[in-house]
């Protein structure tokens, strides 16, 4: 009967089990520092990316703001002539040249709005976490700003406008209508250059009244309008400069 003779294997000491253990726990870990470092990389790129955009969303509305500025300035000016109109429609219901103008600018408000494309992407792509505390307060405390102001457009001052358009339609003529809009196109024109346009008002000098109290309130309105727009514009201009002078940006 034949005899099978292991063979010796050597037994491993502590130190070489204590060393085996000690390079796959640095191994390991170097992975995860490796990840963590490549993770925090990606986030800050991202973070940098979302900021630059809204930085730049924020230079192209500081430029477009100024039109709707200029817009209220116009309308202001027109509607800072209302005493001096009543009073020559109240005489003689046939002077109405002086309502053209008034007519034209509280048909129709210009409402506006602010680039929210990185808004948008930083809220529904939860964006947020990857900035910086700072940055991101600033941001959101410029969204909320600006809601309330949406909100003012939305009730306040389209509302003013819908009861002096709606008053207006009571005490014209309807034949006036017919000469004042004119179909061009697509879309329709106020016709306020024609030599020939008039504008009968129905002989009622309280819904005249009504319809010159509206246009006051319209006036003051549009006032705080005007207000609201140069502060938003002040606080884009400061979020710019505060970005600006933080990231070296043009």
């Amino acid at each position: 009967m034949d005899v099978h003779h292991h063979p010796n294997v050597e037994k491993k000491s502590f130190k070489e089990y204590f060393l085996e253990f000690i390079m796959i726990f640095l191994a390991v870990t170097l992975g995860f520092i490796a990840e963590n470092i490549r993770e925090t990389l990606v986030e800050r790129d991202t973070a940098k990316k979302y900021v630059e955009s809204f930085y730049e969303d924020l230079k192209a509305d500081t430029a477009r703001i100024n039109d709707f500025a200029d817009y209220d300035d116009a309308k202001l000016a027109t509607l800072n002539n209302l005493n001096n109109c009543f009073a020559t429609v109240s005489k003689n219901y046939k002077s109405t040249s002086c309502l053209l103008e008034i007519m034209k600018i509280s048909t129709f408000n210009r409402v506006y709005k602010i680039t929210d494309r990185t808004l948008n992407q930083l809220t529904n792509a939860g964006g947020f976490k990857f900035l910086k505390n700072e940055d991101a307060d600033s941001i959101l405390a410029y969204e909320n700003s600006f809601e309330e102001f949406q909100d003012f457009q939305s009730t306040v001052y389209q509302e003013a406008q819908d009861k002096v358009r709606t008053t207006f339609d009571q005490l014209v003529n309807f034949s006036a209508n017919v000469q004042m809009f004119k179909p061009n196109g697509s879309r329709i024109d106020l016709n306020f250059n024609s030599k020939d346009v008039t504008m009968p008002l129905l002989h009622d000098a309280s819904l005249l009244n009504k319809y010159f109290n509206e246009l006051l309130l319209y006036y003051r309105v549009t006032y705080n309008h005007r207000a609201r727009l140069e502060e938003l514009k002040e606080y884009q201009i400061r979020l710019i400069n505060y970005f600006k002078n933080k990231y070296n940006y043009n």
